[in-house]
């Protein structure tokens, strides 16, 4: 079960869920990887979050059952690994996440713009196109017009496609200067910078315990986990604007460089205790574990050539899922 805490590390504010917990120590230390990990360690690893054996135990049936893990028996012992492909998606998610904010993107100056007209009666198609605007970043000026500063017009049109909406325009263009109200009013950045901040305040005593040798294996596992887990929503729900519209002292940048840091000084010790917890069930297993770090993500991302995912894989669709759940939530 999980070792108790010796010093002041912060927690995950929300506290994940179990199945997004195990899908990250695994996707942290495991892919790559063909062998399968007994549950009774899963369960021992989500221990380490206080996750109960029930919970744990639920969790990966549920993961099992969508098929974001693979299940092998052998005798009375039953095991879990990753999805053939999974690996892939595991690559491409830690680069963008590890990489995100820390540079602002290239503007040419034009906003992409999509226009649409859906009746009253018709709630549902509007909260389904307005959860995959949500989705690709995009922000609403007004009721019926969204906009976004990357050149998003092919990914809008493929949604009213999908969508089947026909009562809709996309179109790319730029602000005509003056006294009216300016496109960027529609990205309210004043809870993301609170975000930012908290983040911040959070995690910089991770660095603090760190330079000071405070940190045992057992919380380096669990806050590198909950680090990552906290820092994956800030590539999903920041609009990434370009820095000519960005709000002065913007506090992205110091919540990336906190971010970065923690999680590759963490990596070995936290590789640690998954060998640890593993060790007591499967010893051989246990010698398999390994983290990554940012350096060497950046080379298996660059390794991955013309192997990139392309959306169809079980762990891509229940990603966008969850999104589309997510986003849907606030319409």
């Amino acid at each position: 079960m999980a070792a108790t805490s010796s010093g002041p590390l912060p927690r995950s504010q929300q506290g994940a869920e179990p199945q997004l917990l195990l899908t990250s120590l695994l996707g942290d230390f495991w892919y790559w990887r063909d062998e399968h990990v007994p549950s009774a360690a899963l369960v021992e690893l989500l221990g380490e979050f206080d996750i109960s054996p029930a919970s744990a135990r639920a969790a990966i049936r549920r993961l099992a059952a969508r098929g974001l893990l693979t299940v092998s028996r052998s005798g009375r012992t039953t095991a879990y690994g990753i999805p053939g492909r999974t690996s892939e998606v595991i690559i491409e998610r830690t680069h963008r996440m590890l990489t995100f904010g820390t540079t602002a993107p290239e503007w040419d100056g034009q906003w992409t713009v999509v226009t649409f007209s859906v009746p009253e009666q018709d709630r549902g198609l509007r909260t389904a196109l307005r959860s995959r605007l949500r989705v690709l970043r995009f922000a609403a000026l007004y009721d019926g017009v969204w906009i976004s500063p990357h050149d998003l017009a092919g990914p809008a049109l493929a949604a009213l496609r999908e969508l089947g909406l026909r009562s809709a325009t996309v179109f790319r263009a730029t602000e005509v200067p003056g006294d009216v109200g300016s496109p960027v009013a529609a990205f309210d950045l004043g809870p993301l910078a609170a975000e930012y901040d908290q983040f911040v305040e959070r995690y910089e005593r991770v660095l603090t315990g760190l330079d000071a040798g405070l940190v045992s294996p057992a919380q380096a596992l669990r806050t590198r986990t909950e680090l990552r887990v906290d820092w994956r929503r800030f590539p999903e729900t920041d609009p990434d604007l370009p820095a000519e519209l960005l709000p002065a002292g913007w506090a992205r940048d110091r919540a990336q460089k906190v971010f970065l840091q923690i999680y590759d000084r963490l990596g070995p010790l936290a590789e640690l205790r998954f060998r640890q917890v593993l060790a007591a069930t499967d010893p051989a297993l246990a010698e398999l574990v390994t983290h990554h770090d940012s350096v060497q993500v950046a080379e298996l991302f660059a390794g991955l050539g013309e192997h990139h995912p392309v959306g169809d894989t079980p762990f891509e669709k229940a990603a966008e899922a969850r999104r589309l759940d997510d986003a849907g939530r606030q319409s």
